[in-house]
């Protein structure tokens, strides 16, 4: 059958050759003049550090399934995400551990008399129902103003108590001394960059790839089944309006030798604007280079004509996901997939296994005559 697939990033690439491989004649199109969506990685000419385009993405996941997957088409080198966070002037360890906590009340304490203290410091909130009331209820009044308040009111442009507290409930609170940022049994960086890896997942005889270009819907063409990894309102034309999501802005500079001695740096000071500074060739720690490529990074509010980051997902949001949701199930024929035709923040492994399954779901109904849904994952 003849697939059409919009987007060529992680969600396009697999779904692709997923389907390629059980021998449907795949197309994929992508607006942009690279693969890889915001994944996509490219060499700096000038110091030859791989930089990542849109922001560093660092691969982690507990899914065995997906791990092999990733290790089939690239070669991963361990990489442990450590960050900091510059906050009054001095620098602490993320995510708060027994380190930043003995850094940041002058003491020595021990991990139980670390839990004990902390405990007395957080608020007693049965039921918190936004990320101040979380955040309060999780570490106390003084290391949330420090490490979370202001970083928080930049990266989102809002009132922390205007925003969910499942946002909160991603992040560790460890009384111990582990500095690793995240806690999953796989953690790594792809060798030669994501796009190599996409590259390779999209390497095969009937896939073909045209980039630098779009895809209109109204005048789509004689495809058997289209995949839609753009955004969910883009694909309706913005009929009803546009949902809501936080963009990136990067200033990007160089400077030689090291220049802040670690791969990310967080500012929580909300009188400083950006939310942090990212040095790049960190990223690749087994790789040695005189320059250094680095992006001062801000958060604002998407235009039209921005990159889409982070969904919004506040209440106005989530009744307007709900219209679209709508109007995608009573349109047949494509199936939207990704964070962008989901509307949901994914991680990288949760993309990847979400593709796979998609993949799968769409060939069982080929092979049973059933309709395929417009969601194997549902937004909301």
């Amino acid at each position: 059958m003849s697939i059409l697939i919009v987007g060529a990033g992680l969600s396009g690439a697999v779904i692709g050759r997923e389907l390629a491989e059980a021998g449907h004649a795949v197309t994929i199109l992508d607006a942009r003049p690279h693969i890889g969506g915001n994944c996509h990685t490219e060499r700096d000419p000038d110091t030859g550090v791989m930089v990542h385009v849109y922001g560093p993405h660092i691969f982690h996941t507990d899914d065995q399934g997906v791990w092999d997957y990733v290790t089939r088409f690239a070669t991963f080198e361990p990489y442990k995400n450590r960050v900091k966070s510059t906050v009054g002037g001095q620098v602490y360890s993320l995510p708060v551990n027994l380190h930043t906590i003995n850094q940041f009340f002058g003491t020595a304490m021990r991990p139980d008399e670390a839990r004990a203290f902390i405990a007395e410091r957080a608020e007693d909130i049965p039921e918190p129902q936004n990320f101040e009331e979380q955040a309060l209820a999780f570490v106390g009044r003084d290391l949330y103003e420090a490490f979370f308040k202001g970083y928080t009111e930049k990266q989102w442009g809002c009132d922390p108590r205007e925003l969910p507290a499942s946002i909160l409930k991603r992040l560790p609170l460890r009384f111990n001394y582990d500095d690793n940022y995240f806690f999953h049994k796989y953690q790594g960086m792809p060798r030669d960059g994501y796009t190599a890896l996409i590259q390779r997942i999209l390497d095969h005889p009937v896939i073909t790839v045209q980039l630098n270009t779009t895809y209109d819907p109204a005048t789509g063409g004689d495809w058997d089944h289209v995949f839609w990894s753009g955004p969910l309102d883009g694909y309706f034309n913005y009929d009803l309006g546009r949902l809501g999501y936080r963009t990136l802005n990067f200033e990007r500079f160089t400077a030689q030798g090291d220049y802040q001695g670690c791969a990310v740096m967080n500012y929580g000071d909300r009188d400083v604007p950006h939310t942090r500074i990212t040095e790049h060739k960190h990223f690749s720690p087994w790789e040695e280079h005189e320059g250094s490529v680095l992006y001062r990074e801000t958060s604002a509010e998407a235009g039209p004509d921005d990159i889409p980051y982070y969904p919004i997902r506040l209440v106005a949001e989530k009744e307007l996901l709900t219209r679209y949701i709508a109007q995608a199930q009573a349109t047949p024929g494509v199936t939207f997939v990704g964070r962008l035709g989901t509307y949901r923040y994914l991680d990288m492994d949760v993309t990847i296994r979400e593709a796979l399954d998609t993949a799968q779901t769409w060939l069982d109904t080929q092979k049973a005559g059933t309709a395929m849904p417009a969601f194997v994952n549902a937004p909301l």
